[in-house]
């Protein structure tokens, strides 16, 4: 079962009387799955969520630390709310997630500037954590977990569309890439329960959600036996082996169990797919042909040097049972240009790739040290700035021209949309996206907010698909 968190709250105070939190998350969709955990336990204690920085009582800042531009945006923010607390002196001020386990030391005790600091495993004990402050005591927990799921928490879809909902399946990474600081903020990977996946998926279907994406840092890795760390799998009893279930079997029974309801899921490694995986999204419909697939370079030395436990050439062959079993499937990646050592024949390789793939869509970065893994430990951050930002340059240029090409394939042919928004550039067109995780524009007509709509494509840019609306 899980925590029943908004009637909890009501009955225990008038609404009038809850105190007011903020929570501004950064990075990764995991972080806006988890801010939505630690609002459902500040309800329970009597707080509201409320979007007014100047109105609030409690501020969270859910951070991020995969980058160094991440960091310098969290410190940027955190010098405005500062200025806020000049002027309410009752304002506490919390950092949550990635940054809190490295930068603890520094933000509550050198510079003063935060009250309260929580890792992602800690976020039970924020009760606990606001009475210290009360107290005038430290507030700081940054222990890892090797059981906490969250599980029984339902989490508070505070700042929510309605629409789209994540739902974490897996938390923590075993995986160890050089240049990640995953696996020292959020431990080792363990699973959730299925049960509970499924009781919170029915819970948001009951209340309209029409879109669940599947969340973890490897989801292909997901492995219940009765749970556990995944790394402990090997001492189970043959009963739990024979019973476990991984991730094509999770897949299946959420596709099965919500057949009027699209699933997505990110983020994959590239190691762990499997064929079972890709064989489940062919048999069902409403698995929406979208692949998230990580690759960080096109060359096998720097692969290396990142701990990336593929071969270009075992990529490359993923790739084509992709695009065999799933001919609709588009496929997007993640680049980091500029990693230690990186030559001018590995940047070419990693151009070579794309033009291989020619992805739809990527997310693409120059590689930024983290202190505390195992690249910063190791490995010289060698490659100049200026030689940096050209290769990100070329990269996305080269991006881009995919995209284009690939969209316009769409040019002509029929695509069903989830409405899910406005259009940023016109208050009389909607946004959703197709199965292929593509944004499609096109006019409102009569349609509603999560609503399905068959649209023509009449045109496009390099991320946008322009369509009009076929009435039936």
């Amino acid at each position: 079962m899980f925590t029943n968190i908004a009637e909890i709250s009501k009955t225990k105070k008038g609404i009038s009387n809850l105190k007011k939190f903020s929570i501004i998350s950064y990075g990764c969709q995991m972080n806006v799955s988890d801010s939505e955990v630690v609002a459902s336990i500040l309800e329970n204690i009597g707080y509201s969520y409320s979007d007014d920085l100047n109105n609030s009582d409690l501020i969270l800042l859910n951070t991020c630390s995969i980058r160094e531009k991440a960091e310098l945006t969290v410190r940027k923010k955190l010098e405005s709310i500062n200025s806020i607390k000049k002027n309410n002196k009752n304002l506490k001020v919390g950092v949550l997630g990635c940054m809190a386990e490295r930068l603890k030391d520094k933000f509550l005790i050198e510079e003063k500037i935060v009250d309260l600091v929580v890792g992602p495993d800690a976020y039970r004990d924020i009760p606990n954590l606001l009475k210290e402050i009360e107290d005038g005591n430290d507030a700081v927990n940054v222990l890892l977990s090797k059981e906490e799921t969250y599980a029984d928490i339902n989490p508070s879809r505070f700042n929510t569309n309605g629409i789209n909902a994540f739902v974490s399946i897996t938390r923590g990474c075993d995986n160890m890439c050089t240049f990640c600081i995953v696996p020292f903020t959020r431990g080792r990977e363990r699973s959730r329960d299925p049960k509970t996946i499924l009781n919170e998926i029915n819970e948001l279907v009951e209340n309209g959600y029409k879109e669940i994406t599947l969340l973890g840092q490897n989801v292909d890795s997901y492995l219940w036996y009765g749970g556990g760390l995944k790394k402990d799998y090997i001492k189970a009893s043959k009963i739990q082996k024979q019973t476990s279930i991984n991730f094509s079997k999770l897949l299946e029974l959420v596709a099965k169990s919500f057949p009027n309801t699209r699933i997505r899921f990110t983020t994959s490694n590239p190691q762990d797919m499997d064929d079972d995986v890709l064989y489940t999204m062919a048999k069902y419909s409403n698995i929406c042909n979208h692949i998230h697939l990580p690759v960080q370079s096109g060359s096998d030395e720097i692969l290396n040097k990142m701990n990336r436990k593929h071969t270009v050439f075992e990529y490359l062959n993923l790739i084509k049972k992709i695009k065999r079993i799933l001919p609709d499937c588009s496929i997007s990646q993640d680049m980091i240009t500029g990693f230690p050592d990186e030559t001018e024949d590995d940047h070419l390789a990693t151009l070579n790739l794309m033009d291989n793939v020619k992805y739809d869509f990527g997310f693409m970065f120059k590689y930024s040290e983290r202190p505390g893994t195992l690249a910063a430990r190791k490995l010289n951050d060698n490659v100049p700035e200026e030689i940096k930002k050209r290769r990100l340059s070329e990269i996305i240029d080269l991006q881009l021209k995919h995209s284009f090409e690939n969209l316009s394939k769409y040019v002509g042919k029929k695509v069903e949309v989830l409405i899910e928004k406005e259009s940023k550039k016109s208050d009389n067109h909607w946004a959703g996206r197709n199965p292929q995780n593509i944004i499609v524009v096109f006019p409102k007509k009569n349609f509603l907010r999560g609503e399905y709509a068959t649209v023509k494509i009449i045109n496009h840019t390099s991320t946008t698909l322009i369509g009009e609306v076929i009435i039936a």
